[in-house]
């Protein structure tokens, strides 16, 4: 395995990098339990803040640089690329600003009255992180701003296909003054995620990808008796049930399907739509979903760029050519080239096809009809996912009713693509397990350590 930058836009090989040998990431592992030993355990809650700020002016100082590397990467369109530079930024901001406070003491009211208790957060030792490609900066700031702000140390193995975003990340860490050994990034090889996870100094692991991927790490997490926090796959349902423009529902709908190419992992990707308004909705989703035609994502009004990879686009294709042939209903915006994948919708897709419990993993969408809450609240329970979800309706009671019942560990009401640095991120069932982002994020790797006192 190595490491490259495949163009995705023009299949040009732009550069590879060796994967490290076994002996250097063990060192790694040894300077960033260093790191933890000393800095750490010397550093105060308000010093690492004003690294963390540091590190988030540094990637509003570098975005036009950042977003280029990623669009060159995995082929984000360039608005959303800088919008993901940004955003990291932000994540980092918050941390910085609100995490001394997080980490302050927390009495504890006895019950007998005599003496005093608190809990104290400390930081656990080393963690390892393991992120995926499509939001290269993003997932890097949801692990790595709470955990050095809590005095954990990072080891961090990019996705394969991101070594100069990953490598660019290192960079801002070191100039923006964190010590060596505070966040290590290694081109390693996920068969040599075993060395690290077993390293007694390795205190827990967090991994966004897939669910086989989640499968094996949370295995070895158990095998080593390791904290692990996973974000995986979601096939995100979008119910409505009634609204007063269908029009700008129709726009929040595309935006769901379509945000990073359609390449997120809560992404609106099922369409479930009450009778009444399902042939409104269908026309006028499909005819917008559509329209938008796969384009340079260099080009500042690109809103679909090509898939990650070649292998991608192929992989999403035979999806959709299964889904067809086992009795599903296709409209397309075109023929794929490439990594180039044109918008798609499909219907009639029943239980016992593939489509029905898989994740499409790209731009297109699965719309179906249903004659009550009740059957839409079963559909959007019915996948073996449960990450984010999206209720549109024009009754308030009918939104929290409906909200309290979806199995999933967001709920997003009249609203779309309104993820912020505060709110916690991360799902139930085979989406996974543990949070990021919000304060929640800040509790997953911490020793919650109880201090008690005689009166």
């Amino acid at each position: 395995m190595s490491y490259a930058v495949v163009n995705p836009a023009t299949g040009e090989s732009v550069a590879t990098y060796a994967t490290i040998s076994d002996a250097d990431l063990a060192a790694a592992v040894d300077t960033a339990a260093a790191a933890h030993s000393d800095w750490s355990r010397s550093s105060t809650p308000a010093e690492r803040a004003a690294l963390l700020q540091k590190v988030a002016d540094l990637h509003i100082e570098r975005r036009e640089a950042l977003a280029d590397l990623i669009v060159r990467e995995m082929g984000k369109p360039i608005e959303q690329a800088l919008g993901e530079v940004d955003f990291a930024a932000a994540i980092y901001e918050y941390y910085a600003t609100n995490g001394p406070e997080f980490l302050k003491d927390e009495p504890i009211e006895l019950l007998d009255g005599d003496g005093s208790a608190f809990i104290r957060r400390n930081s656990l030792g080393v963690l390892l992180g393991i992120m995926p490609w499509n939001f290269p900066y993003y997932q890097v700031a949801r692990f790595a701003g709470p955990n050095l702000m809590i005095g954990n140390t990072i080891i961090l193995k990019h996705a394969s296909q991101c070594p100069e975003s990953a490598a660019a990340i290192q960079q801002i860490f070191q100039d923006a003054g964190f010590p060596e050994g505070a966040y290590v990034n290694v081109f390693a090889a996920s068969s040599q995620m075993e060395q690290v996870i077993a390293d007694p100094r390795v205190q827990g692991v967090s991994l966004t990808g897939s669910e086989a991927a989640g499968a094996s790490v949370a295995a070895l997490a158990g095998k080593y008796l390791t904290k692990v926090v996973l974000e995986l796959g979601g096939s995100d349902p979008f119910i409505l049930l009634s609204t007063d423009d269908m029009d700008a529902t129709v726009e929040a709908a595309v935006g769901a399907r379509l945000d990073n190419s359609g390449q997120s992992c809560n992404g609106a990707k099922r369409f479930i739509v009450i009778d009444s308004l399902y042939e409104e909705f269908l026309s006028k989703f499909t005819a917008s979903l559509t329209a938008e035609a796969p384009n340079d994502p260099t080009l500042a009004d690109t809103v679909l760029g090509p898939l990650s990879s070649l292998a991608a686009a192929e992989g999403l294709q035979s999806q959709l050519d299964r889904a067809v042939e086992q009795g599903a209903t296709l409209a397309s915006g075109g023929t794929r080239d490439g990594a180039f994948f044109p918008a798609a919708v499909l219907t009639d897709v029943k239980p016992g096809m593939d489509a029905y419990h898989e994740e499409f993993f790209g731009p297109v969408a699965a719309v179906y009809r249903v004659s009550s809450e009740e059957e839409a609240i079963t559909l959007a329970n019915d996948t073996p996912f449960g990450l984010g979800s999206y209720l549109f309706t024009t009754d308030k009671e009918q939104a929290m009713r409906v909200a309290d019942r979806i199995d999933a560990g967001m709920v997003w009401v009249n609203i779309v693509l309104a993820d912020g640095a505060e709110l916690p991120f991360g799902g139930v069932k085979r989406s996974g397990s543990g949070r990021e982002l919000g304060r929640l994020g800040a509790e997953e790797f911490v020793n919650k350590k109880m201090i008690r006192i005689a009166g």
